[in-house]
């Protein structure tokens, strides 16, 4: 899980995080795949914490691959 800091000036509800109450300054934890959506809204999330890459796949060859 990734973590943002919300820097708004007032509490928000967030459905996504289960209709929580986040406080300004507060830091929640967000899921991977949507840290993107948060830190894209600078008056509201900051990042403080990335995501974690995922393990880099190998690649295999496939026949007739030169």
């Amino acid at each position: 899980m990734a973590k943002v800091r919300f820097v708004g000036p007032e509490p928000v509800i967030v459905p996504e995080l289960g209709g929580r109450t986040v406080q300004p300054d507060e830091v929640v934890e967000v899921p991977d795949h949507r840290y993107d959506a948060y830190v894209c809204q600078p008056p509201n999330w900051e990042g403080v914490e990335e995501p974690k890459e995922s393990a880099p796949k190998k690649a295999t060859a496939r026949k007739g691959d030169v």
